[in-house]
């Protein structure tokens, strides 16, 4: 129910209070989605009390990468500032257990430009708007302790206005900072300890694409500017700036990063001044290196998406910067600033930002195989380190939607997704040796087909894929193509459409007969069924106690495992249907289905090796029994079932799940954002 308290938009530490720390979250700010909420801790994060606030915010919206909106007060720790995208610059002055907003901040609502309606006005909305007030920033030099700082500076995401403001009077004024400059928006600030303010800018808050940017000092003393930017964007040379970090003991060392600098010498940058910006040196177009091992699967990835760097401030040698794949670090920064290459290495193996889309794990071979948004996917031979290898390649995916494998022949592997890298134009790919090696499929049925389901017949003879509709327009909402179901006897080499089913439908394969397949329209009220390796599907009923749901709306998220239909391990016609609602089963190939009395919802559905004593396949729901939200293991075809989480490990959202047909009681569970988790009985 808190899923949306899932993305942190800011983080604060209390300077005088190392134990204290505080997240304000909320993932984003769309109409439907609940507003956000302050978690704060006392005791470094062992346990938190939370805050609801009036407000939305957008941790994984555009600027999510801009900061920090979120500040405590130096010289007094009941005092924190938050800056909002959309509802302007709220205040605690009792360690955020009450918020109000700061009615006299200037107003700073950004208006779109006249005109704009349909898809341009999305576009604005997600690409081009700024992302609100993005930082907030004590001088803790004023003011006195136990009383609070005077000085306050707020920066705000607006282009062609202004766009930073300071206070005097520890709040009570607030003013646009004279001779600031108004043709880019603010992407990261930080205070050097001489009062010294370094600015980054572009024209977007990225990740959104930037096509200028600058870097500015502000002298907080006698109110002077200075452009200090290393690299000046240009025509053939559209980028921007992202992030600063200043050394806590000298104020002239600092180092900042590019964005979007694509194509251009050693494309995204970070640049290292050790006089205050006069001059630069580049960290990585003068030769740093690379040190993947520890997540080897980054290594193709090149540097991207630096909104994050860091000098530490007890060791001015390490640095480290954040991208899309995870952080980096060097414990040699200053060896740039005799002319020497720096080595950066992968900061830890297991720290990343993951959404698993679908998971195998198959009757033999590798452990589990996931398919996973941005990284492609994994085979994964060994579940404590990273694959040497790396993540899918020939072809190389951005998104892995569906793989599949065949039961009879598990070493018969096929995937679907985004294609990206090698092979760009391919979305399918497959393996005859278990993943050890992979082909992209000599063809595709339409130039625009990608992502979607597969399914693999036992034998492996028979490939079926539902291709994904492409999207005409933009949003959520967004209407697109529907392609038909294809299917393939020769490896891809000749596609042909599947017969009297639906395009878009998902389609399984029995996992003993090779000729038959099974699909669901679950809305519709109809199970197809082909006997004829998927050349032809013939259409009856779905026949479900209670009744068909009438609309898919208000049923989870259809990326997860709910609302499909699935088809038991070592037997024909064993079919299963998790409903969001609730789980029905089918010993006949559909022709009725019982409903289990105890299942109320589900999120995500899977089978397992049976439990010793069993002849039937474990079953593993995430959802509702009996009012009781968690994960299940049923040993016994649904009659009783056993939690095997407990209430601090829950995860968020979890899309999907599946035991190991392998070893019984080996789940692996896919969480939205928190990667792939799997559990063995204690």
């Amino acid at each position: 129910d808190d899923l949306n308290l899932m993305g942190v938009e800011s983080i604060a530490l209390d300077p005088s209070d190392p134990d204290r720390v505080y997240l304000a979250c909320g993932t984003y700010t769309n109409p439907s989605t609940p507003n956000g909420a302050i978690l704060r801790s006392d005791d470094r994060g062992e346990s938190f009390h939370r805050t609801d606030v009036p407000f939305k915010m957008g941790g994984n919206e555009d600027g999510r990468g801009n900061g920090e909106r979120m500040a405590v007060d130096p010289n007094n720790g009941n005092i924190l500032y938050l800056g909002t995208r959309l509802a302007g610059l709220w205040k605690t002055t009792d360690r955020s257990q009450s918020w109000q907003q700061v009615t006299n901040f200037p107003d700073v609502t950004e208006v779109p430009p006249p005109g704009l309606q349909g898809r341009d006005s999305l576009i604005w909305q997600w690409r081009n708007r700024g992302s609100g007030i993005i930082f907030v920033i004590f001088d803790g030099r004023s003011g006195s302790p136990g009383r609070g700082s005077t000085d306050i500076y707020a920066g705000v995401s607006l282009m062609g206005r202004q766009n930073f403001f300071m206070s005097r009077d520890a709040g009570a004024t607030w003013n646009a900072v004279p001779g600031q400059p108004e043709d880019l928006r603010p992407t990261h600030a930080v205070l050097a300890s001489d009062g010294t303010m370094y600015i980054t800018y572009g024209d977007r808050p990225g990740p959104s694409n930037m096509t200028d940017g600058a870097v500015w000092k502000y002298d907080t003393g006698d109110g002077s500017w200075t452009e200090i930017t290393p690299d000046k964007p240009g025509p053939g040379r559209e980028f921007g700036y992202a992030a600063v970090s200043v050394e806590s003991g000298n104020p002239e060392h600092l180092i900042v990063s590019s964005y979007h600098r694509y194509g251009i010498e050693a494309g995204d940058d970070i640049f290292r001044s050790t006089d205050g910006g006069v001059s630069w040196r580049q960290i990585f177009g003068g030769g740093g290196t690379f040190n993947d091992s520890l997540a080897p699967y980054v290594a193709f990835t090149g540097i991207h998406w630096l909104f994050d760097i860091e000098i530490d401030p007890f060791d001015p040698d390490h640095a480290i910067f954040t991208t899309g794949y995870g952080g980096h670090e060097t414990f040699h920064l200053t060896d740039a600033d005799r002319g020497k290459a720096t080595e950066w290495r992968v900061m830890s193996s297991g720290i990343d930002e993951t959404v698993p889309l679908e998971l195998l794990s198959p009757p033999e071979g590798a452990w589990v195989i996931s398919a996973v948004g941005d990284y492609g996917g994994f085979v994964h031979r060994n579940l404590d380190r990273p694959q040497p290898e790396g993540n899918f390649s020939s072809p190389r995916f951005g998104n892995t939607t569906g793989v599949a494998c065949a039961s009879l022949k598990p070493g018969i592997i096929v995937r679907a997704g985004y294609p990206t890298g090698d092979n760009p134009g391919q979305p399918v790919g497959f393996s005859m040796d278990g993943g050890k090696s992979w082909q992209p499929a000599d063809s595709i049925p339409d130039p625009s087909c990608r992502g979607g389901h597969v399914a693999v017949s036992a034998n492996g003879e028979i490939w079926i894929w539902s291709p994904e509709a492409v999207r005409r327009g933009f949003g959520p909402d967004a209407a697109g193509r529907v392609f038909p179901v294809y299917y393939t006897s020769d490896r891809g080499t000749t596609w042909n459409e599947c017969r009297g089913i639906p395009g878009g439908t998902r389609v399984i394969a029995d996992p003993v007969v090779s000729a038959r397949f099974y699909a669901m329209d679950l809305f519709g009220g109809t199970l197809y069924i082909s006997d004829d390796r998927g050349a032809n599907f013939t259409g009856t009923p779905l026949l479900l106690p209670g009744g068909i749901p009438g609309s898919p709306s208000g049923r989870g998220d259809n990326r997860g495992g709910q609302d499909r239909i699935y088809a038991a391990q070592g037997a024909s016609g064993d079919l299963w249907i998790a409903a969001f609602d609730g789980l029905f089963h089918s010993k006949e190939s559909g022709r009725s289905f019982s409903r289990n009395p105890s299942v109320e919802q589900i999120h995500a559905f899977g089978f397992g090796k049976a439990a010793p004593e069993s002849s039937c396949p474990a079953l593993y729901l995430v959802g509702t029994i009996s009012g009781i939200r968690g994960i299940f293991r049923s040993d016994d075809t649904g009659a009783s079932w056993t939690r095997i989480n407990d209430d601090r490990h829950q995860w968020g959202l979890i899309l999907h799940v599946t035991g190991d047909p392998k070893k019984y009681g080996r789940v692996y569970v896919g969480t939205h954002g928190r990667g792939l988790i799997y559990g063995d009985p204690l």
